[in-house]
């Protein structure tokens, strides 16, 4: 991303999967730096149904892989967002807002466990949740175990 412009100049995905995953990442990709790149708001509007349109479709078992690539480049954006402190223009839709202040989300905990967060410590030290906002804590806490327990058991 272009910091003076905002603009997706180039774009990479690291893919695990079969070859309809791999092939709507790699159009996702070209659709968001041709023609100089895209703006993070014109990037947005890139929905799955245009990436399978650019593919000349999918089959309807692999409809899903171009979802991935959305799901992902809305991530990455947030991540930007989150990195430049403009938290009011993160996205949340479908998730709840856990600091209000940040933005901050129960996906984006649930992201930081699978990244390797086990304590309040460290998910404060990747995402600033609860710095602002003591009084989230305790959720923050109840989160980080609901996440460790679903994705690495109860210890």
């Amino acid at each position: 991303i272009d910091p003076k412009t905002e603009k997706i100049t180039d774009c990479k995905w690291q893919t695990f999967g079969c070859g309809s995953a791999i092939a709507s990442t790699s159009m996702l990709s070209v659709m968001l730096s041709e023609d100089g790149g895209r703006s993070l708001e014109e990037a947005l509007k890139i929905k799955p149904q245009h990436i399978m349109e650019r593919l000349g479709g999918l089959p309807n078992r692999k409809i899903h892989c171009s979802v991935l690539g959305d799901k992902a480049l809305q991530s990455a954006i947030n991540d930007w967002y989150r990195k430049t402190g403009q938290h009011d223009k993160i996205i949340t839709k479908g998730a709840k807002v856990i600091d209000a202040i940040l933005n901050i989300t129960d996906y984006d905990i649930e992201e930081a466990v699978l990244e390797g967060a086990k304590t309040l410590e460290d998910v404060q030290k990747k995402l600033k949740v609860g710095v602002a906002t003591p009084e989230a804590i305790p959720e923050i806490e109840q989160l980080i175990r609901f996440y460790s327990e679903k994705y690495y058991g109860a210890e």
